[in-house]
């Protein structure tokens, strides 16, 4: 019986290339029911899963687009915004200057004025202490005069002599030159 079997095909190898008809017909009729299941269940499924993969790309998709519009849209104003602060800041350095030159010119005049009271003060000061000076000068003179006379004519003068002779020693003095020298230093 094994002889029956083993026919010369089989012994030679061949049986794969030779068709067999019976395992033609159940290979095409297995491929077509997997082709109708997987017609019928898979590829539904299938592409139903790729659309909404590709929804889920295209969505996506606008989704970055709009986030770069508007990404674009708030440099836009950035940018405006930036330019808006540099413009207000230009405008904040003038107005500090213009402000600072203000306070300098009135910083001037206001040193000028006071440098000006000063002098008037200091001349008003040195005049005062000149009229002093002359008085006192006056009364040494006058002081002198009389303790001369006395030592001259060698007796005590009386109240109207000693003014008579201090008005007349005053009145040969030259005091304008004392205080014409103060008034030119």
């Amino acid at each position: 019986m094994i002889a029956l079997l083993q026919t010369p095909i089989a012994s030679s190898g061949s049986f794969l290339i030779t068709p067999n008809v019976g395992l033609m017909v159940w290979t095409i009729v297995v491929f077509l029911i997997s082709l109708f299941i997987l017609r019928k269940w898979v590829f539904p499924l299938i592409g139903e899963a790729l659309d909404k993969r590709a929804k889920s790309i295209d969505g996506d998709i606008d989704a970055a687009t709009s986030l770069r519009e508007e990404a674009d849209k708030v440099l836009d104003e950035y940018r405006e915004r930036l330019k808006e602060a540099r413009t207000q800041s230009e405008e904040i350095i003038q107005r500090a200057r213009q402000t600072a030159e203000s306070h300098e010119h009135e910083a001037r005049e206001r040193g000028q004025e006071l440098l000006a009271e000063a002098a008037k003060r200091a001349e008003r000061d040195i005049d005062a202490a000149t009229k002093r000076a002359l008085d006192d000068i006056r009364r040494e003179v006058a002081e002198l005069t009389i303790m001369a006379t006395e030592k001259v004519t060698r007796k005590s003068l009386t109240d109207a002599d000693q003014r008579r002779l201090v008005e007349e020693a005053l009145s040969e003095l030259d005091f304008s030159g004392l205080s014409a020298g103060a008034e030119s230093n």
